[in-house]
């Protein structure tokens, strides 16, 4: 199950701060296997009461929340491999949209009409949309009762703020507004459940953007993303909303290029009018034609020149915000169009790419920091900056710079810099 979580560009992230000798230290602890966590899970709790007092939580609440807590042991093993970050797109994809999710959720959103009718028209959102995002994140609900995966968040936030898995102030926010709702009632900190990242209810909000966009949609005056689908629709549709979802507009268009098209123009920073992709050959698949050349689009092929190839919107962006993985992004934009009545993707998948394993991953982000194409963190997540900067690499060697960084770039990229 997908988590809701705002996920920062994970290789964007800069390398900020001086490397005095204390972090010098935790550095080789962790290059040698030594645990730089060196804190009892009791002591941060008892350390954290001052950052969540201060943030406004009652010191009862905090100290009810977390008696006797401890840490999930689940947590760590799930948090490296989140399937968005280390599973090939098109097996995401395969997983997720299948002919009974499909099928499944036609009937679900049929069987709920008048709710997603009237929360698509207060909102503005693409229905079809929301109902996307609620299968991909809980199957229609179905996994809601399901004690393996939906647990007391409370536990799960305080464990991944004490892991300090690498976004240690959205984990630290997470976990305050957790005891916010907790402090606001009516559910207790056994009772306010979610997914292991903390994310709440049919369609997965985390606690900073329930607090944030938390919307009652069934006029009870509470907001139950668990127990009321129409709180999770209106809460979700504000939260896209919020993120700049423009009414009307798609989420993008699968399209076919022309031979020699320059793959540099993928660039998600500067959204181009349709008509200037048009221009250069780019046309809709099938024959399709675009209606409105005026569109502001990106260029995206994300299994490069040999995959599907794609103009995007501001509204795949919007569901970036929502969940920053491509793979999640693309699956959610997928499955509303077949629950609209749509077909697979006309292009097929390069399925028999073979891809770098995560110490692999990291020297090709070291690899492009040597040749001076990339400034992010070394961590194995391979995301559109490290693309870019990949594809940069490619067309220095004259190849076709489409950014799709596989085996091959290892080997490429480690040949170069040795």
């Amino acid at each position: 199950m997908g988590s809701v979580l705002v996920r920062p560009p994970r290789d964007t992230l800069p390398l900020v701060g001086r490397v005095g000798e204390g972090v010098a230290a935790v550095l080789v602890a962790l290059l040698l296997g030594a645990p730089a966590q060196a804190e009892s899970f009791p002591d941060f709790l008892h350390a954290f009461r001052a950052k969540a007092v201060a943030a406004g939580i009652d010191p009862g609440v905090y100290d009810l929340s977390t008696a006797g807590l401890t840490p999930d042991p689940t947590i760590k093993t799930l948090v490296e491999t989140q399937p968005e970050f280390t599973t090939p797109i098109w097996d995401y994809l395969d997983k997720r949209i299948t002919d009974r999710r499909v099928s499944s959720g036609r009937a679900a959103i049929e069987a709920n009409r008048a709710l997603f009718a009237a929360t698509g028209k207060r909102f503005g959102v693409d229905p079809y949309v929301l109902g996307a995002i609620w299968g991909i994140e809980t199957d229609y609900g179905a996994v809601l009762d399901n004690p393996k995966l939906i647990k007391p968040i409370v536990r799960s936030l305080a464990t991944l703020v004490y892991q300090k898995r690498g976004r240690l102030k959205a984990d630290e926010a997470d976990f305050i507004a957790a005891l916010q709702l907790v402090q606001r009632g009516p559910l207790d900190a056994r009772h306010l459940v979610g997914s292991w990242a903390g994310a709440i209810g049919h369609l997965q909000v985390n606690p900073s953007n329930v607090v944030a966009h938390g919307t009652d949609g069934d006029g009870d005056g509470k907001v139950d993303l668990q127990n009321s689908l129409a709180d999770a629709l209106a809460t979700s549709a504000k939260f896209l909303v919020d993120l700049g979802y423009a009414p009307g507009v798609d989420w993008g268009f699968e399209v076919a290029v022309p031979k020699g098209f320059d793959y540099l123009l993928a660039d998600r920073e500067t959204l181009r009018p349709l008509g200037f992709f048009a221009e250069r050959g780019v046309k809709r698949i099938k024959g399709q034609p675009f209606a409105d050349l005026s569109l502001p689009v990106f260029f995206y092929a994300p299994a490069g020149a040999r995959g599907p190839a794609f103009l995007m919107t501001g509204n795949y962006l919007v569901l970036k915000g929502y969940n920053f993985s491509d793979s999640y992004a693309l699956s959610v934009a997928h499955l509303a169009d077949r629950l609209k009545g749509a077909g697979d993707f006309v292009t097929g998948w390069p399925r028999d790419t073979k891809f770098p394993d995560l110490s692999q991953r990291k020297a090709i982000q070291a690899a492009l920091i040597r040749l001076k194409l990339y400034a992010g963190a070394v961590d194995g997540r391979l995301g559109p900056v490290t693309a870019a900067a990949y594809a940069k690499f490619q067309a220095s060697r004259g190849e076709v710079a489409d950014g799709f960084i596989t085996l091959q770039a290892y080997e490429e990229l480690t040949a170069a810099t040795q």
